[in-house]
């Protein structure tokens, strides 16, 4: 009895079709009643009889598909390992949510570090069919001691992508991460360790990498973009050619002197197995966010890659950093991270891109500020000029006193345009289509809720601060005009210590 009274819940949505079922029932009931009872009927009354038999047959046929289809959405949400906020239910043993995975839409998602991170971890909610393609370089650096002493190529991309993917993200990266201290093993870092045994056993990296999937049991796969060591290198408006990462933003800005464009080295490196075949196949192909000329682009410029997505018929979504990058896209507007695509990839690798509104908390764009980097200028008429579809979203938070891509709102984004491609083919009955969709809008009223706890929080704290906006006002503006002090002193080259020490001496006078 209890498992049927489950069914009445309020967060079932079942009652409102049984009641429709309900009234239609009576509907038809009453107009057959009144056809056997009636012995002489006028026209207008045959009609009227009619028509309240078809009313009702026509709610009891409605209200049964919607119950099937709820019914549906029920079973998905119970049997998900990966549903939020679900209740406990007896309908747990069925294996149908690992089927719908399976058959999730198939995404590609192409870059490295955090960004690409973030795109992954909010997928993995809505299917298994993730493959990220990252870059396997050390861009020129020095090696760690762990990868000098097993003569490993450089997978921290790899690596950060198996963290991004898992289910335990937290327990994943310490053991990645971990490093022995002590022993034969000392200095090495156990990621390194495994990956490197993974491929003495499987004698193939890319299979070794495929059967890491299995074996830390992952959402999705990562491939690397080559198997060949590749060198990423700059070549700068003036000439200038750096074939180091780390030396990218120092000469840059010593020099004034605007990067022109990015090439690998070697230039005729060979694709990785099952990189071709991913992108082919894929419903979506999501490019960055992340570095754009160390992270992004060198994917593509990999032969093969661009030509391959711009034949694809998959969706090509740009996701655009949030904040511009100190060394690499100083005063970078949005058209200008897609025009550096383009210019290095051709036209064709993206159709739609996805920014954030901008909505950011000041005092946390002041320490970015302090650091050189300001927010990307969206310039949407020059965008749009490019033929680019733009998609303004929320996409940005805070996290850990950073800024941040948001992992749920930029999949809900991605997935709002499968979404909305399959309805278009009218394909609601789905099955895929009712996964995606559920979680779709189980995610948007999460992400509604987070707003406003977040609007609440900024509200309370203002409350604790206190002041009238005349005080809040030139609060901020002598705030601006210390830090544009600080960022003068630091062109002169007075040390970073010795500023501090200046304006904490400052802050006491000014309370005293």
């Amino acid at each position: 009895m209890k498992g049927f009274f489950r069914w009445f819940r309020s967060e079932t949505k079942m009652k409102r079709w049984m009641l429709l079922i309900l009234i239609g029932m009576l509907l038809a009931c009453y107009g057959m009643a009144e056809i056997l009872t009636g012995k002489q009927l006028e026209f207008i009354e045959v009609a009227r009889i009619i028509a309240v038999f078809v009313v009702g047959f026509v709610f009891v046929i409605i209200g049964i598909v919607h119950m099937q289809k709820r019914t549906l959405e029920l079973l998905v949400q119970e049997t998900d390992e990966r549903y939020e906020n679900k209740q406990d239910s007896k309908v747990k043993s069925l294996i149908y949510n690992k089927k719908i995975y399976d058959q999730g839409p198939k995404i590609v998602a192409i870059g490295g570090g955090t960004g690409l991170n973030s795109v992954l971890k909010g997928l993995k909610n809505y299917t298994d069919n993730i493959t990220a393609i990252v870059t396997v370089s050390d861009y020129g650096e020095e090696s760690t001691d762990s990868r000098k002493i097993l003569e490993t190529m450089p997978l921290d991309d790899v690596e950060e992508s198996f963290v991004a993917l898992s289910k335990n993200e937290p327990e994943m990266e310490a053991l990645m991460n971990y490093q022995f201290q002590e022993g034969k093993l000392q200095s090495l870092s156990f990621g390194d360790v495994y990956l490197l045994a993974m491929k003495n056993l499987y004698g193939d990296f890319t299979k070794s990498i495929e059967k890491a999937k299995e074996v830390l049991n992952i959402t999705g796969k990562v491939l690397p973009v080559t198997l060949e060591p590749i060198t990423i290198c700059a070549e700068l408006e003036d000439g200038t050619v750096i074939e180091r990462k780390d030396k990218i933003p120092e000469l840059v800005n010593t020099r004034t002197s605007k990067i022109n464009r990015i090439f690998i080295n070697p230039t005729n490196c060979k694709l990785a197995p099952g990189v071709l075949e991913a992108i082919e196949e894929a419903d979506a192909i999501v490019i960055g966010p992340g570095s754009l000329y160390t992270n992004v682009i060198p994917n593509l410029l990999v032969k093969g890659v661009a030509k391959e997505i711009k034949e694809s018929k998959a969706f090509k979504i740009y996701v655009s950093n949030i904040m511009t990058e100190p060394g690499q896209t100083d005063n970078y507007s949005l058209s200008d991270h897609i025009k550096a695509i383009t210019d290095h990839a051709g036209k064709g690798v993206i159709e739609y891109c996805i920014y954030d509104t901008g909505e950011l908390i000041p005092e946390y764009l002041r320490k970015y500020n302090m650091q050189g980097q300001d927010l990307v200028e969206i310039d949407t008429a020059k965008a749009k000029e490019q033929g680019i579809y733009l998609m303004q979203r929320e996409i940005s938070h805070v996290s850990g006193g950073y800024i941040r891509h948001n992992p749920d709102a930029i999949a809900a984004s991605i997935i709002q345009l499968i979404c909305d491609d399959l309805k278009f083919k009218d394909m609601q009955n789905d099955t895929k289509y009712v996964l995606l969709n559920d979680r779709l809008n189980n995610a948007k009223k999460a992400l509604k809720q987070n707003k406003k706890n977040t609007a609440s929080d900024k509200k309370n704290t203002r409350k604790k601060q206190g002041g009238s906006k005349f005080f809040k006002k030139y609060k901020e503006r002598i705030e601006s005009i210390q830090e544009s002090d600080i960022k003068l002193r630091m062109k002169a080259g007075i040390p970073t210590e010795e500023l501090e020490k200046q304006e904490n001496s400052k802050r006491k006078k000014t309370k005293n």
